[in-house]
C-alpha cells in the first residue's frame, strides 16, 4: 500500500484563492511565515490551474482546440527560506507528441529561487552546514523541513560548492581592460603549511577597490607571482601601462613585477612591514626611538632627506647590531617610492602600506574559519574567492581619493622620464 508523501501545506487545490487566503490568515497569529507560505502556495496553485486550463481546457471538458490534455498531479519541490517545500503540481501532456508540457507559472517560480545564495551567505557568515536547518526553519513557525527539503549538510555543501565555483570561474575570466587602475596591491595568505594564496587588489583613479585575482602556490616564489600576473594580463591589464605596485617586501614579488612591467616600474614596499621587521630584532628600549625616526623620514616631502635620515639611523647600529643595520638599508629605494613620486602626505599614508589587501585577508580568514581540512587547491581557491567577494561588500574608496589624479600624472611622468633622459644624453 502506497503512503502519502505530499506535505499538508501542498494540498492547496481550491480554485478560489480568496477562500484559501482566508483560511491561511487564521494562522497568522501563530506564525506570519506560515501564513505567507500557505498564501503563496494557494496563489501558485491558482496560477498553475489557470495555465492548465489554457493548455488543456476545463476539467472534464472536451477541448479539441487545445494542444494538451490533463495528466494527473505530482509532488514537486520549490525553494523557500533556504530550502525546499512540497507543492502539488498538475501535469499536462501534448496530444501529438505525448511529451509533458511545461507550465509557465511553474517555470518562473522554480527558476526564481535563492537556494544557492542562502547557502553561500550563511556559510561565509560561519554558519555550519549541519546547523543551517535550524537557521532557516524554526519549529515554532510550522514551516516543514522534511527529507528532501535541501537542508541537509551535504545538500547545502553541494549548493555552496557549485555557486562558488561558478562565481570563481566567471570572476577569473572577467575583463579588466575597463578598469582605470593606478595602483595594485599584491600579497600572500597562508591557509595552512602547504597552501598559499596570492591575491591582488586594484585601485582605480576614482578610489574604488577591486579584487583582481588569486592563484595558489606552495611558496611565494617568482613562478607563482608570474602566473598571477600572466592571468591579469590575459584578462586585459596593460603590460605597457604604468602602475604603482605595493608589496610586503618579498623579493620574488619585485622580481616578477620588474620582469613583466619593466625594470623601472615603481614599487612601494610596505612601510608597516618594514618597521615591524626592524623593531622585532631590536631591544625594546630602542623601539620608540626607531619608530620615531622612521615616522619622521616617511613624513618628509624630500626623498633625499628621508634617505639620509634612514642611513643615519642605520649607522647608529653598525657596531651594536651590524645585521640590523644592513636590514634597515635593504630595499631603501622601494620604501621611499611614494615620496619620490611627489605624492601628498595624505595619499602616501594610504598607498605606503598593504593595509587594503591585509584587511581583505582578514575577512578571508574569518570566512574560512570553519574549514578544518583543505582537500585540495581547488577547494582553497573557491573559499578564498568567497572571502574576497565578502570583503568587497565592505570596500570603500580610499582616503584622499581626490588626490589620486596626482598619482596618475606622476606615473605618466615616471614612464616618460627614461625617454627624456635618452633625449638629453643624445643631445
Amino acid at each position: 500500500m502506497k503512503t502519502a508523501t505530499t506535505s499538508p501545506l501542498a494540498l492547496a487545490t481550491r480554485p478560489n484563492i480568496h477562500a484559501f487566503v482566508e483560511d491561511a490568515f487564521e494562522a497568522v497569529t501563530e506564525s506570519f511565515d506560515q501564513f505567507c507560505l500557505m498564501a503563496g502556495i494557494g496563489s501558485l496553485t491558482q496560477l498553475m490551474n489557470e495555465d492548465v486550463d489554457a493548455l488543456a481546457g476545463q476539467r472534464y471538458g472536451h477541448c479539441p482546440d487545445k494542444p494538451g490534455y490533463r495528466w494527473g498531479r505530482t509532488n514537486a519541490l520549490v525553494g523557500f527560506h533556504g530550502g525546499k517545500i512540497a507543492v502539488d503540481r498538475p501535469r499536462v501532456r501534448h496530444k501529438a507528441t505525448g511529451k509533458e508540457m511545461l507550465l509557465p507559472s511553474w517555470e518562473e517560480i522554480s527558476a526564481g529561487g535563492f537556494l544557492d545564495q542562502w547557502a553561500m551567505n550563511l556559510m561565509v557568515m560561519n554558519v555550519a552546514t549541519r546547523k543551517l536547518r535550524r537557521v532557516v526553519r524554526l519549529p515554532e513557525a510550522g514551516v516543514p523541513a522534511e527529507a528532501g527539503s535541501g537542508l541537509s549538510k551535504s545538500a547545502v555543501s553541494r549548493r555552496f560548492k557549485a555557486l562558488t565555483q561558478a562565481r570563481f570561474d566567471e570572476w577569473m575570466g572577467s575583463d579588466l581592460s575597463e578598469l582605470e587602475l593606478v595602483a595594485i596591491q599584491i600579497d600572500g595568505l597562508h591557509l595552512d603549511d602547504r597552501l598559499l594564496m596570492i591575491g591582488a587588489v586594484g585601485i582605480e583613479v576614482s578610489g574604488q577597490k577591486h579584487p583582481l585575482g588569486v592563484i595558489e602556490g606552495a611558496t611565494e616564489n617568482t613562478a607563482t607571482v608570474q602566473a598571477l600576473l600572466d592571468n591579469l594580463i590575459e584578462r586585459g591589464l596593460d603590460p605597457e601601462g604604468c602602475y604603482l605596485f605595493i608589496v610586503d617586501g618579498a623579493q620574488a614579488l619585485s622580481k616578477a613585477l620588474r620582469r613583466t612591467f619593466g625594470a623601472d616600474i615603481p614599487i612601494q614596499r610596505c612601510q608597516i612591514h618594514k618597521a615591524r621587521n626592524i623593531t622585532d630584532r631590536l631591544d625594546p628600549k630602542h623601539h620608540a626611538a626607531v619608530r620615531g625616526a622612521l615616522k619622521q623620514a616617511w613624513g618628509l616631502d624630500d626623498a633625499d632627506k628621508a634617505e639620509r635620515l634612514i642611513r643615519n639611523l642605520a649607522r647608529r647600529f653598525e657596531q651594536e647590531a651590524p645585521d640590523l643595520s644592513r636590514s634597515i638599508l635593504e630595499g631603501l629605494d622601494e620604501i621611499l617610492t611614494v615620496i619620490r613620486l611627489g605624492l601628498p602626505l595624505e595619499l602616501r599614508r594610504s598607498l605606503a602600506s598593504t593595509n587594503i589587501i591585509e584587511s581583505m585577508n582578514s575577512v578571508i580568514r574569518q570566512v574560512c574559519r570553519n574549514v578544518k581540512r583543505w582537500r585540495d587547491a581547488k577547494m582553497a581557491l573557491r573559499w578564498t574567492a568567497a572571502g574576497m567577494f565578502e570583503a568587497k561588500k565592505s570596500f570603500r574608496r580610499i582616503k584622499a581619493y581626490k588626490q589620486l589624479p596626482i598619482l596618475k600624472q606622476a606615473l605618466l611622468d615616471h614612464r616618460k622620464k627614461p625617454q627624456l633622459d635618452q633625449i638629453k644624453d643624445a643631445a
